[in-house]
């Protein structure tokens, strides 16, 4: 079957994939602009991919599992990998950039930036870098344990691992791999920007609402598979994925209604990062 053919199938096969595609890159290419997002979205996808084709076959660095296959002919496959399946690390790892963001940079409340604006200083600091990472890696631990269960909603019983883990049935080496594939790639866009004249500078602010869309994004994403979790009857599965992210949204919600102190880890230097 022709590729065209099989990603248009792909597209009505996953809609929801797609749903959050678009909203990622309407929300990055407002905030980061279309060459920065490509870049970062293109370096992601690349690794992302290259990780689980090792991980299927060396069990690196997401542990040993496989995909069954079950679906091929019905969407686009690279080699064995399913292509919705790297593509959604790209919009996972955007939303956990924003929200990472989100908590560290300062808002700027002067008058002559009508109304509240980010202070864009810092955004690929390693203190960034770290909390995107550990957010990328906190969406999985909702996302993984439903998405196992497939069989029983309309993704299908795409993966699978010959020894089930600890957390649902998710072995721990996936959530390392996940944090890995976001290192990897946030290092990746990262030595990517320090190369002078490669990707446009950035303003020295932002509204808060670009930043937003992100936010938003992530939570959306976690929303849905949350609803998925509850709605095939898993209870425990989503009581626990409530659990984790109670604290993270209390204090997100605390940096809305500024009340959120914010400690200064950034650089001074200005630009996305520290040139």
């Amino acid at each position: 079957m022709d590729i065209p053919l099989l990603f248009l199938k792909t597209v009505l096969l996953r809609p929801y994939v797609f749903f959050f595609l678009g909203l990622s890159l309407f929300a990055a290419s407002r905030f980061l602009g279309w060459k920065r997002t490509s870049v970062m979205f293109g370096i992601t996808w690349l690794t992302a991919f290259v990780c689980e084709f090792l991980s299927t076959r060396i069990g690196f660095p997401f542990g040993d599992y496989f995909y069954t296959g079950s679906t091929v002919g019905e969407e686009l496959y690279i080699s064995n990998i399913p292509f919705m399946d790297s593509l959604s690390f790209t919009f996972l790892l955007y939303a956990s950039y924003c929200l990472a963001l989100w908590f560290i940079l300062p808002i700027h409340y002067s008058p002559q930036s009508k109304g509240k604006h980010l202070l864009l200083r810092g955004m690929l600091s390693w203190p960034v870098i770290g909390l995107t990472c550990l957010f990328f890696m906190f969406i999985d631990i909702v996302i993984d344990p439903v998405a196992l269960q497939g069989g029983r909603w309309f993704l299908g019983q795409i993966y699978g691992y010959p020894d089930p883990g600890v957390y649902f049935g998710v072995p721990l080496a996936n959530f390392i791999g996940w944090f890995i594939v976001g290192l990897i790639a946030m290092v990746g866009y990262r030595a990517v920007d320090q190369c002078p004249g490669i990707l446009p500078p950035l303003a020295e602010t932002m509204p808060v609402r670009e930043i937003l869309w992100g936010c938003g994004l992530y939570y959306s994403v976690l929303l849905f598979n949350l609803f998925v979790t509850f709605w095939i009857g898993e209870d425990l599965m989503g009581m626990a994925g409530c659990l984790i992210y109670l604290p993270i949204t209390v204090l997100a919600s605390l940096k809305l209604a500024g009340r959120l102190p914010v400690s200064d880890l950034m650089p001074r230097e200005r630009g996305a990062g520290l040139h």
